[in-house]
């Protein structure tokens, strides 16, 4: 990689446009940074960080790019860095432009630009630039990916910071681990370690999860077998768990099978006795059961023989009822035919009530005879009927039209009427149609008017509130101003007097044998005091604070003040100068206006309608009248044809009704006789035959009474029995005989007969023997019970157990052997005899590489006086790996290279630090690095040292490189002629840049 031009503007210390020309530097191979402290030397190198990764090195990284903006900076001009390189054959040029808070085009305030990246390549072939990416992301992969190297290696390795490196002396193995690691990228070893740990700790859980599963299920094992099982005194993690709880589960198992035979014993006895005890107790109640059945028996013996009366009476009279059934048809057959004849009797009596006397003792033939007579006078009143109907016809008719008449003479007596006013009524509508058409016309030019006005209005209202504010605003930006400068003044004052007594506040931090920050001397023999009224950093940082919080307050009061005058402009703009009263007077008088014409103009429909609904009035008025005129014509007609219909009617009606008062009367009269007539007959033959069928029924049952031994039919009726009465008395018989014949076989009975015979049982004493034996049973089989569950529970919790032991074994093998390698790489395993760690020990074959690179250029700057050797001992108690020794030669013998003095921790450092560019810059691909800078500490060598370090730094030329030394040791301008100096001022920094001679 070789730098070939840097252009800065509006960055860091430098608030105007920079350039450096690196081509022009290094042709001398050497060429020097200088400029007094706090100019902008360390800017330079930032900027050139910033270009390739768009971040500053340390802790002047920002993550927005915001802090890298010059405070001298124009408020129109934008920070950029661009800087023109040639890395891995690729000529390249990289812009970048951090976020930029600039002030907005339009309006007041500011807005905030995004951060812009350009990437180019020279196309020799073409002679032109060709753009490759505009992308933040891209840009920085590209560029990492040729320089192979981070932002993180790249400061370590191009900007080599010699302050780091003499830290990194005097540190310790951890610090030295922690620069190392981040040089060259050893996390992933550190994550080996972390995930080795980790995989620990989770099959350590695993294990200890699955033991706990183990020692629970022995826990439940105990409570199982009560006594018999003795549990092992190890806790979850320990070894030889699974075994021990695995053999206490076997002999518990063994024991409750012991315990389970000997309760199938004890089960087998008590079920023998309860079966004896239970044929006892059976035995002694089928003899209580025999003794009792035969002393019941005797008792519904004795009974039976005092009802022995009733029952014999009780069959006499089920015999007397079973003769009377069979004159039970005859019997219901002359009730029914008696009844049948009271009814028609009854019927016949009143029909006969209602004949005229001519007829009322007639038979029923003559009857007959004279409602066929009845029936034939109405059949010939039919054409009557007909003449009738059409003679109320015809009087509707003629009503019709009378009702006709008279309505017509009011349509054209109303039609004349309305149609004598019609011209007045017409012109007095057409007049209000065009009224409110007119007024419709008004109210569409006023609502054209009535928008501008109302918005004059509001815009002079505004007007005059925007004034009010314009004058205070104005008031409160000019005092705001004023603050501003104050405060501005104020700051740059506390400036310039820190400024002048610097040097006393960064003697402040000088400690005897420290080096200095500036210089690097050791010896610091006059440091500067600190004047009475000595502005510190403090001090410098809250008058810059204030400043800042009063010019945004002066901002922020002229955004306000240019806000309010735009819009006090823009309302005059449409106010104009007229008052605001003014216009308010005409505004509510257009509203006015306005209201009265949309008033007037809301009756237009209605005035259009009712004039339309006028004019198709007066063409339904005359049309009605036309019609009413047609109808009086054909009335007179229709007339004189019902008159004549109507006279030739009456007269066949006068014939027809005879005595009544109509025809329909008379029809009337004619149907109710024949209808009386009828139904006369048929009572009369009705009561005829019923008559018959009671003298047919009262001899059969005479006969039947006789024939069932009965003397009269009315005996045979008493002895009938209903359904009830033949029920109840059927089974008390039944129930007697079942009695009897029920007792006669139980006494009859040859086992009962000799129970009889027999001492009485003793059914308790039995019951009790049954009891106990019963309760011995339960008791056996209920220890039997548990003894199985116990067999079956711990058979089920060891095959638990058993399972749980196999599937845990892979789980602890695999923990055992990730603990060993976890303690192997974390370096407390015994088999570590150093106690490196994984990450130490790639570390540490890194830095035996670093120092074997950097012993080759330390043995010129020391005239082969000192060697960096790298040492894996132990220090104390600690860890070993990262060890740094220096060998003198002079004396032979090796030390610590914290011991080494304040010149010789320089060049040491500067050795080291030029090893590990070459280590890094091999490791990077073999990235070819042609321009390194370095950083301070020449000022602790002495003359004859700072020859050999500049002769070792001038020997890089050899291999085409260029060095850039950033310091500001007078000595060395003499010494290096090609110069960079970084020229400090109030209105920021400026470089000039002087060639070799």
């Amino acid at each position: 990689m070789r730098l070939h031009r840097l252009d800065i503007t509006a960055f860091g210390p430098f608030g105007g446009s920079q350039s450096v020309d690196f081509d022009d530097l290094s042709a001398a191979g050497l060429f020097l940074l200088h400029g007094p402290t706090g100019a902008g030397k360390t800017s330079v190198l930032d900027a050139v960080c910033y270009a390739l990764y768009g971040s500053a090195p340390g802790a002047r990284q920002s993550g927005q790019g915001m802090t890298l903006r010059s405070d001298h900076a124009a408020v129109g001009t934008r920070t950029e860095v661009r800087l023109a390189l040639t890395v891995a054959g690729r000529r390249l040029e990289v812009t970048r432009q951090p976020p930029w808070e600039r002030p907005k085009l339009r309006g007041k305030g500011t807005t905030v630009d995004k951060a812009q990246t350009w990437l180019r390549e020279y196309d020799a072939t073409a002679g032109a630039w060709k753009e490759l990416s505009r992308s933040h992301q891209e840009i920085g992969e590209e560029i990492t990916q040729l320089l192979g190297m981070s932002r993180e290696q790249f400061c370590q390795v191009v900007l080599l910071p010699q302050g780091d490196f003499a830290r990194f002396l005097r540190a310790d193995a951890e610090a030295r681990g922690k620069l190392l690691g981040r040089l060259f990228d050893t996390r992933r070893f550190a994550e080996v370690e972390k995930r080795l740990v980790e995989r620990r700790r989770s099959t350590e859980a695993q294990v200890r999860e699955g033991d706990a599963a183990l020692l629970a299920d022995a826990h439940r094992m105990q409570q199982a077998a009560g006594d018999a099982m003795d549990l092992p005194e190890l806790a979850p993690g320990e070894p030889g768990l699974a075994e021990a709880v695995l053999t206490a589960a076997a002999l518990a198992r063994s024991t409750a099978r012991e315990l389970l035979t000997v309760a199938d014993c004890r089960l087998t006895a008590a079920e023998t006795d309860r079966a004896a005890a239970e044929r006892d107790l059976a035995d002694a109640r089928e003899l209580d059961r025999l003794q009792r059945r035969f002393a019941e028996a005797r008792e519904r013996g004795a009974l039976l023989a005092q009802r022995a009366d009733a029952h014999r009476a009780a069959q006499e009279r089920m015999a007397r009822a079973r003769k009377a059934e069979a004159v039970a048809p005859a019997l219901e057959l002359r009730d029914a035919a008696d009844a049948e004849h009271r009814r028609a009797a009854a019927t016949e009596t009143q029909v006969r009530a209602l004949l005229p006397e001519a007829l009322a003792d007639a038979g029923a033939a003559g009857l007959a005879a004279a409602a066929r007579r009845a029936a034939e006078e109405l059949g010939g009143l039919e054409s009557a009927r007909r003449a009738e109907q059409r003679l109320a016809d015809l009087v509707e008719e003629r009503a019709g039209l009378d009702r006709q008449e008279r309505a017509d003479e009011d349509v054209l007596h109303e039609a004349e009427t309305w149609l004598a006013d019609w011209e007045t009524t017409r012109t007095a509508l057409q007049a209000r149609v065009d009224s409110a058409q007119q007024a419709a016309a008004d109210a569409e030019q006023l609502a054209v008017q009535r928008d501008p006005a109302q918005r004059r209005l509001a815009a002079a209202r505004q007007r005059d509130r925007y004034a009010a504010d314009a004058q205070e605003a104005q008031r409160h930006a000019l005092a705001s101003a004023e603050r501003a400068v104050e405060a501005r003044a104020h700051w740059l004052d506390l400036k310039e007097q820190r400024l002048t007594g610097i040097a006393a506040e960064l003697a402040e931090g000088l400690t005897d044998g420290a080096p200095c920050a500036v210089c690097g001397a050791l010896d610091h023999p006059a440091p500067a005091r600190k004047i009475a009224g000595h502005v510190d950093r403090e001090a410098e940082e809250r008058a810059l604070a204030a400043y800042q919080d009063a010019d945004e307050r002066r901002a922020d009061a002229e955004r306000r003040l240019g806000t309010v005058r735009e819009a006090l402009a823009a309302a005059a703009a449409e106010a104009g100068e007229t008052p605001t009263a003014r216009l308010a007077e005409e505004a509510e008088e257009l509203e006015r206006r306005y209201a009265r014409a949309r008033a007037g103009a809301s009756g237009t429909h209605a005035a259009q309608e009712e004039l339309r609904r006028a004019e198709h009035e007066r063409e339904q008025r005359i049309t009605a009248q036309q019609q009413a005129a047609v109808r009086a014509a054909s009335r007179v007609g229709n007339r004189e044809r019902l008159e004549s219909e109507r006279a030739a009617l009456e007269e066949e009606l006068t014939r027809a009704r005879g005595s009544a008062g109509s025809v329909a009367a008379r029809a009337e009269q004619l149907e109710r006789r024949a209808a009386l007539l009828t139904e006369a007959a048929d009572a009369a033959r009705l009561a005829e035959d019923t008559a018959q069928r009671l003298k047919a029924a009262d001899a059969r049952l005479a006969d039947a009474a006789f024939r069932a031994g009965f003397d009269t039919p009315r005996d045979a009726a008493a002895a009938l029995l209903d359904d009830a009465a033949h029920r109840e008395l059927q089974r008390r018989l039944d129930a007697g005989d079942s009695e009897e014949a029920a007792v006669r076989a139980i006494l009859t009975e040859a086992d009962t007969a000799a129970a009889a015979q027999r001492p009485p049982a003793d059914v308790a004493a039995a019951e009790n023997a049954a009891a106990d034996a019963g309760r011995r049973l339960r008791h056996a089989a209920s220890a039997r019970d548990a003894a199985a569950r116990c067999c079956a529970e711990l058979d089920r919790l060891s095959a638990r157990a058993t399972g749980s032991a196999r599937r845990l074994a892979p789980v602890r093998e695999e923990h055992t052997r990730v603990a060993r390698l976890a303690s192997l790489a974390a370096g407390t395993s015994a088999d570590n005899e150093r106690r490196m760690r994984l990450e130490s020990y790639v570390l540490a074959a890194r830095l035996e590489q670093v120092a074997a690179a950097a012993t080759a250029r330390l043995q010129r700057m020391s005239s082969g006086r000192y060697t960096l050797v790298h040492s894996d001992d132990r220090t104390g108690r600690g860890r070993s790996g990262l060890g740094l020794h220096v060998v003198d030669a002079w004396t032979g013998r090796e030390r610590d290279t914290a011991t080494l003095s304040g010149g010789e921790t320089f060049f040491a450092s500067l050795a080291l630090a030029l090893g590990l560019a070459d280590v890094v810059t091999d490791e990077a691909g073999g990235v070819r690095l042609d321009t390194l800078f370095i950083d301070e500490g020449f000022g602790s060598l002495d003359d004859q040292t700072l020859d050999e370090v500049l002769d070792v730094l001038d020997s890089l030329r050899e291999r085409d490189r260029s060095v850039g030394i950033v310091s500001h040791v007078a000595d060395l301008r003499r010494r290096i002629h090609a110069q960079l100096e970084v020229v400090k001022g109030r209105s920021g920094s400026v470089l000039r840049q002087r060639g070799p001679a």
